[in-house]
């Protein structure tokens, strides 16, 4: 017999004495065991307690739906509830009375596409999706993103409503410009999704600050800050004062953080720290971070008490209290 031949007849034969065993261990061994490493799918999370948006997330996800579907789909409930005066339709407007709206989106390959400040549009997040995959650009602004929109089909809405105009009525009597941590006029929604095929897809849309400069525009569709996925690690997303967060690119710094090992709560804390960190004298803003890993771990942390994030899962639907920095 030739060598070449006699050794790839040994190789086989060895391989097949070595993998017996191997696998009656790997049947014998307990499903706890094995499952040690295997994600909680699917799962869906996201800023404060937005329960309708989740829970709408997980129906599109238990029908076997992709994440980038769910996460879009989710935060389209908050973008349609004109009671939700922070995103979407029914928004709280600039300091000229103007509502404009942000939001990005990411899916598992790393694609992503974006709108800044865009006017007289329902869904930002819808337009943002179609600069992903419709356009060679990650983000378009102001009135290209709008006749964007006129041209995919997207119908002139006037966002403001009138609770909200009044409400600017009254602002400007003193035009009085404070965040106010908690009494947010800045609940943007960030919401992350891992779906049956294990990949995660992340969205974030918001109407800014109320009575914010015209054409300010925060952290929410910047891709890296307000939002970042990675579908090797895992995501993260942010709402607050959307400022600090850009300054430490601060979704981007989390999933890094989970890259290097750590876990999602660890992440978000880091991030946290980073950005008081760089106010050591100016603490009277908040900032929330959720994230999610591969596995489907979740995380969230924010400066001050108050702030939530939503989970669903086949466990349940549960708003939970994020730890803070600072303590009551």
């Amino acid at each position: 017999m030739k060598r070449r031949k006699f050794l790839r007849n040994s190789s086989t034969v060895a391989a097949g004495i070595v993998s017996a065993p191997i696998l009656a261990s790997y049947k014998e061994m307990p499903q706890t065991e094995k499952a040690d490493n295997a994600p909680v799918l699917p799962i869906a999370i996201c800023t404060w307690d937005f329960g309708n948006a989740t829970a709408k997330a997980w129906e599109v996800l238990e029908k076997g739906g992709t994440a980038l579907d769910a996460v879009h789909q989710g935060v389209m409930v908050e973008e349609n509830d004109i009671n939700n005066s922070t995103v979407g339709n029914g928004g709280r407007p600039d300091r000229d009375g103007n509502v404009t709206l942000d939001a990005c989106i990411m899916d598992k390959d790393g694609n992503c596409g974006a709108v800044l400040a865009i006017q007289n549009i329902a869904n930002p997040i819808s337009v943002a999706r179609k600069v992903m995959e419709e356009t060679p650009h990650v983000m378009l602004a102001g009135k290209g993103a709008e006749q964007f929109a006129y041209e995919q089909g997207f119908e002139k809405t006037n966002l403001l409503t009138e609770e909200s105009k009044q409400a600017w009525e009254e602002w400007k009597k003193t035009s009085k410009y404070k965040p106010i941590i908690n009494i947010e006029n800045h609940d943007t929604i960030g919401m992350l999704a891992i779906d049956a095929d294990g990949d995660i897809a992340g969205a974030c849309t918001t109407s800014g600050m109320a009575y914010k400069m015209a054409g300010r525009v925060g952290d929410s569709p910047i891709i890296g800050a307000g939002l970042f996925v990675d579908n090797e690690v895992g995501g993260a997303t942010a709402t607050g004062v959307g400022e600090e967060v850009v300054r430490t690119v601060g979704s981007f710094l989390i999933v890094e953080l989970m890259r290097q090992g750590k876990s999602p709560q660890e992440a978000c804390e880091e991030g946290v720290k980073r950005i008081i960190a760089k106010n050591k004298d100016k603490q009277d803003f908040q900032i929330g971070f959720i994230a999610i890993n591969k596995k489907g771990e979740t995380g969230g942390y924010c400066i001050h008490p108050g702030f939530t994030y939503r989970t669903y899962t086949k466990e349940g639907h549960v708003n939970n209290p994020s730890d803070s920095y600072l303590k009551s």
